[in-house]
């Protein structure tokens, strides 16, 4: 059966959409039925350019013949094996091969299967480290207004995104929050690091001061904030983070689920910003986007916290059934030799002034408030229409998506992160068809 004659039959109903508006799709769905390198085809057989790397997760582009050679191999050798008390080769070979990427002493990998699991391990490990050392009494967990942390307890406890929280009730106790680092009025239209707010990281010394040091276990924090919009952080901002937190014994704690694996132009963005946490959580890029999975960094000191004790007892009792899948490693292995192979953990850095020039060129569209970049991402923040937020951009999803491109849209801001093997030419092909765009919408 076509692909177009399947969404005409299927039953839509049975499925309950994530983040979206299940009544207007369902009403007119948008169908993808294939996928290759910059473009989805759908269903009515059009192609559609991938602005938004499927969702920050395809950084190698779509079904990369490495990738889907290794999986094909893997899934008839060893489809599956269990990670307590027992092993399998790639789940090592991957974890080397990743803490190599970590600039020391991030040398330690705990496998998870999605951004969320990742962050709930994180907040886990550093609440079990301070034990560990004999500082019990270190219980709270800082985030940021406007943070995103995936969508378990733990992440939407620490995360500040009000629709992801409100919902849900209590979630953990012993949770404070950060301000968030957006300045319009000093940065709107800055071209990469914005110059002001690095003072904004002195909010974390009134939350120190209002909870005192000795009950607070970790900051948890996005080099740069993805979902809610990009936020880019201020110069010297994360840099006085890490100095608060070394002065005071808390773990800083990077989520990397959408700036690691090539994002901003290196491998991490701990390497781009020059500052090393003690935990980074990832997800989404260490597969492309093929096979869910996730992977914790941690430090050295804290995995050997741990390793104390009779050697036959666990140490950290956590972890998950498909904690380094065979598949998902088989997959993971194949998209870093595809990354080295192609040069693309530091494509970014060549492509990001012709990015940075494309999207800025947009400045002067209608309903344009603030444009944002780093790397190859960036975001266009439109006017809210009165008493309809977020009605604007999704507007402009809709029409791009008539047009053959895919973008993101969060809240009134248009969100955009392609496949590192994005060439100038599709660069232009997004601005010229966003500006159209832009141009077309109320």
């Amino acid at each position: 059966m076509s692909g177009a004659a399947s969404s005409q039959t299927n039953n839509l109903e049975a499925f309950w959409m994530p983040f979206t508006a299940n009544r207007q799709f369902k009403q007119n769905p948008r169908m993808f039925v294939g996928a290759k390198d910059m473009h989805y085809t759908t269903s009515d057989g059009r192609q559609v350019l991938d602005a938004t790397a499927g969702l920050w997760c395809c950084n190698a582009g779509h079904s990369r013949p490495k990738v889907v050679e290794a999986v094909q191999k893997q899934v008839a050798e060893l489809d599956y094996a269990p990670a307590f008390q027992m092993g399998h080769p790639k789940a090592f070979e991957l974890a080397a091969r990743l803490a190599a990427l970590m600039p020391k002493p991030l040398d330690h990998v705990f496998f998870t299967n999605s951004g969320s699991e990742s962050v709930d391990t994180a907040l886990k490990i550093a609440l079990a480290y301070q034990r560990a050392i004999g500082q019990g009494t270190r219980t709270r967990l800082i985030g940021r207004e406007r943070g995103y942390h995936g969508v378990g307890f733990g992440g939407i406890s620490v995360g500040g995104i009000v629709s992801n929280r409100k919902t849900f009730g209590t979630m953990l106790t012993g949770v404070d929050h950060m301000r968030h680092t957006h300045d319009p009025a000093r940065n709107a239209f800055s071209r990469g690091i914005p110059e002001n707010g690095a003072e904004y990281a002195e909010d974390l010394i009134r939350i120190i001061q209002l909870h005192d040091p000795s009950t607070i276990a970790a900051v948890i924090v996005e080099p740069v904030a993805g979902s809610t919009g990009v936020l880019i952080p201020p110069k010297g901002y994360l840099e006085r983070l890490r100095q608060i937190c070394d002065d005071n014994g808390i773990l800083l704690i990077f989520d990397e689920v959408i700036t690691g694996f090539g994002r901003l132009g290196s491998p991490f963005a701990t390497d781009f910003f020059g500052v090393t946490p003690d935990l980074v959580t990832t997800a989404k890029g260490i597969t492309s986007g093929v096979i869910p999975m996730g992977a914790v960094f941690c430090a050295s000191k804290i995995y050997e916290a741990f390793m104390t004790g009779p050697e036959h007892m666990i140490e950290l009792f956590h972890g998950y059934t498909y904690s380094a899948h065979p598949i998902a490693c088989a997959a993971a292995l194949a998209t870093l030799d595809t990354y080295e192979e192609e040069g693309l953990l530091t494509r970014a850095s060549e492509l990001a002034q012709y990015w940075e020039d494309g999207l800025h060129g947009l400045k002067d569209c209608p309903n344009v408030i603030d444009i944002r970049n780093l790397g190859l991402i960036g975001a266009i923040e439109l006017t809210p229409i009165d008493g309809q937020p977020t009605k604007r951009a999704f507007s402009a999803f809709l029409k791009a998506y008539d047009d053959g491109l895919l973008i993101r849209t969060t809240g009134d801001i248009i969100a955009l992160s392609p496949p590192l093997i994005i060439s100038k030419t599709q660069i232009d092909e997004i601005f010229e068809k966003l500006r159209k765009v832009l141009n077309s919408i109320d």
